[in-house]
């Protein structure tokens, strides 16, 4: 039997193996992770709604949609860079594999440093275009900045724990994300409570959290990772590399971007309805990704999956891939719905402490109606992550179109016809056109794949 995984490394093999099997390992520590970073998100909403007020909760939530719009590029564009990582260490080309490694952390360095410089700057101007209340727009330009000023340890952390991951290792990744979630909640708690430095503490100890993860990361990388091995011949920059590096990673970035804008569309929509509105949607969403971000940890695991098969030329196990990971999607839908429904008002009780009722309803509104189409996120995570791995990055930024139609039509709801309502389903709305997309993408370049075959 062929041995898959490299001793001491943690690197698999995803070629080989029944494919839901693989997924299930691949994704487990991916999905444990995720859990145990939403889990420092939640208490982190929790100590600053408690501990700081309801205003310093809805100044932190107003800034979502441009942490998910610029962030999200720039952690989007990380995983983009490690599919021709995956590809090249499934067709066991180890001169490709060196030569993308390099040329990802150069265009990572370069990428952080300009996005760190030019966010920070301009943070201010866009929480005032997105009509960001005014009783909240101090503590969400302090907060937004720091976070934007520490996109540079964001990006160590993503890059080199998704070179791990492309590689066939997604335990390590998840050990250290473990550590860095225990250290964001004890600087949480040492920022916020004894040393009162508000909404600027659970910013600096996320940074300082993401910071930590990232140097874990690349120490496990170059001190255990086997047969990688540096050299002045493959540590050059490369056009070729580089060229295909970026055909794949900035278009994911710009896809989750496109994305972005209707999540900041819905948010000036949210404002417009006022700050009630603004702290119950926050409480509602941070409690609704502690239940759909593992969907995400399935997807990315798919990327991994489907990049490495993809390079071995095995289409077969592509398709296997998806069904497999669409049944996974559907049973943990039905899970997450049901657990939502025992726990939503213990939930949003447990962010909001004695918040006033408006924003106590508000928040068990949007769960009670999202939850109900959490599959439509998990089978869009299966499609999109499948479709990039594939190496159809610039296609799947389509996908990112249609998320931004389906948030911008909740926002112009939610202001002029269905009032909070449409601020529920707008998210709803987002998942089913993106997936309407990703599996008619899919399913063509499967055919045209098979057909060159």
């Amino acid at each position: 039997m062929e041995e898959t995984k490299k001793k001491g490394s943690g690197t698999t093999d995803l070629t080989v193996g029944r494919p839901l099997t693989r997924i299930l390992q691949f994704a487990l520590p991916l999905v444990l992770g995720t859990l145990f970073q939403q889990l420092y998100s939640f208490v982190d909403t929790i100590i600053v709604g408690r501990c700081i007020g309801t205003d310093a909760l809805g100044a932190v939530g107003t800034t979502y949609s441009l942490n998910f719009m610029i962030v999200g590029f720039v952690l989007a564009t990380c995983n983009g860079f490690g599919i021709p990582v995956a590809e090249s260490f499934g067709a066991k080309d180890r001169d490709d594999l060196h030569k993308y490694l390099f040329n990802g952390a150069v265009l990572c360095v370069v990428m952080s440093l300009v996005f760190a410089v030019v966010t920070t700057l301009i943070a201010a101007p866009l929480l005032q275009l997105i009509h960001t209340p005014a009783e909240l727009l101090e503590n969400a330009v302090r907060y937004i900045r720091i976070i934007f000023l520490g996109i540079p340890a964001t990006v160590l952390y993503n890059y080199s724990s998704t070179v791990l991951r492309s590689l066939g290792d997604s335990k390590h990744p998840f050990y250290f994300l473990l550590v860095s979630s225990f250290l964001n909640i004890a600087l949480d708690v040492l920022f916020i409570v004894p040393l009162g430095m508000g909404v600027e503490g659970a910013a600096i100890a996320t940074v300082l959290s993401q910071l930590v993860s990232g140097i874990l990361c690349t120490w496990w990388f170059f001190t255990k990772v086997e047969d990688i091995h540096f050299t002045r011949e493959n540590c050059v920059l490369s056009g070729r590399h580089c060229k295909r590096l970026a055909y794949i990673g900035f278009p994911m970035g710009f896809e989750y971007s496109v994305s972005a804008i209707g999540a900041v569309i819905m948010q000036d929509a949210i404002n417009q309805l006022g700050s009630v509105a603004v702290a119950a949607q926050t409480a509602g969403e941070k409690i609704r990704q502690m239940f759909t971000l593992p969907m995400e940890s399935v997807g990315m695991a798919m990327a991994t999956y489907v990049g490495q098969n993809h390079g071995a030329g095995r289409t077969d196990r592509v398709r296997q891939g998806i069904r497999d990971g669409c049944i996974i999607q559907a049973g943990y839908s039905a899970i997450a719905w049901v657990a939502v429904f025992l726990v939503k008002r213990w939930a949003v009780g447990l962010v909001l402490g004695d918040a006033e009722p408006a924003i106590f309803n508000g928040a068990v509104e949007y769960l009670t109606v999202i939850s109900v189409l959490f599959v439509l996120l998990g089978f869009l995570m299966i499609f999109r992550y499948t479709l990039q791995g594939l190496g159809y990055s610039v296609q799947a930024v389509i996908s990112g179109v249609g998320e931004l139609i389906g948030r911008a039509l909740g926002g112009w709801l939610a202001v002029h016809q269905l009032g909070y309502l449409g601020i529920c389903i707008s998210n709803p709305l987002a998942w089913g056109f993106a997936l309407c997309y990703c599996v008619f993408m899919v399913t063509r370049v499967l055919k045209k794949e098979s057909r060159t075959a």
